[in-house]
């Protein structure tokens, strides 16, 4: 008599999920991601391009307004490229953040009728904006080569770090998201508020500022937002601007961690009874 290749066995463990089962679902992963890739773009007339208008229309609206009306500083780089660097790599958190906050309720229609590891659809997500990440992440390196050539700007040995500052926004959008949408199977009300608290986790963040603005007594308040250390460190990487503290570096890759498993024990104990609420 052959094995069953599947158990589906109740959890009961506060961080219970089997890592071998979410990759033995690798081609369901895969599968999503072209889903949610293609579904994004197939009814537009300009397909992928959107993911480099959108970064960029918002770049030239940061130049105009906060470069040019309200005068704040990019210490002495183009301001374009500026705003163009912050902008990349928020887009891509929030984009994660924003669509793994809605999770649960987008897909109920799935989850309610086959199974897999739930874990498997903001994994996608997250995947799935990488790709988006990418086509932006290849338009600001052509600028940014224009500029560098131009000898406007530096690079930096911390350059390195890029693969791990993608790795956190990753993971700190998962986390955010699995959070919120955990929490929105109940309470309907958070799901209303996802877009502008982002938006105002975009302010609290240097993506429209140099972090130079802000006053040394409230650093350490300030540095506990996890992706102000990221969009510090690319600009520094890119850029040649600002300064690295290893310290901050830590705390925020702590913080990002923290939120990950308190979104990973929520998600955990939602999915067992998120059927009869959602």
């Amino acid at each position: 008599m052959d094995k069953f290749q599947t158990v589906i066995m109740p959890k009961t463990g506060w961080f219970d999920i089997d890592l071998k089962e979410v990759w033995r679902y690798r081609d369901l992963i895969s599968l999503f991601v072209k889903r949610n890739f293609v579904s994004k773009y197939k009814q537009t007339i300009l397909g992928p391009l959107w993911a480099v208008i959108q970064p960029l229309l918002t770049t030239v609206v940061f130049t105009v307004v906060f470069g040019s009306l309200a005068g704040l500083s990019a210490d002495g780089v183009p301001p374009f490229l500026f705003y163009l660097s912050g902008n990349v790599a928020w887009t891509y958190f929030s984009a994660c953040l924003t669509q793994t906050a809605s999770t649960f309720t987008s897909n109920a229609g799935i989850l309610g009728k086959v199974y897999f590891p739930r874990v498997v659809m903001p994994i996608s997500t997250v995947l799935t904006n990488l790709i988006a990440f990418a086509i932006q992440f290849v338009m600001f390196l052509v600028f940014w080569i224009y500029y560098y050539a131009k000898g406007e700007v530096q690079i930096d040995k911390l350059v390195l770090l890029l693969p791990v500052l993608i790795l956190q926004m990753a993971l700190l959008s998962l986390g955010t998201g699995i959070i919120v949408s955990a929490l929105t199977t109940k309470y309907r009300d958070l799901q209303m508020l996802v877009g502008f608290g982002v938006q105002l986790w975009m302010y609290a963040t240097p993506v429209a500022y140099d972090i130079g603005i802000i006053p040394e007594k409230y650093m350490g308040i300030y540095m506990l937002n996890p992706m102000t250390s990221v969009i510090n460190i690319f600009r520094k990487a890119f850029l040649g601007l600002g300064d690295f503290e290893p310290g901050y570096c830590l705390l925020s890759l702590g913080i990002t961690l923290i939120i990950l498993v308190v979104g990973i024990i929520l998600f955990n104990r939602v999915e067992k009874t998120f059927m009869d609420t959602v």
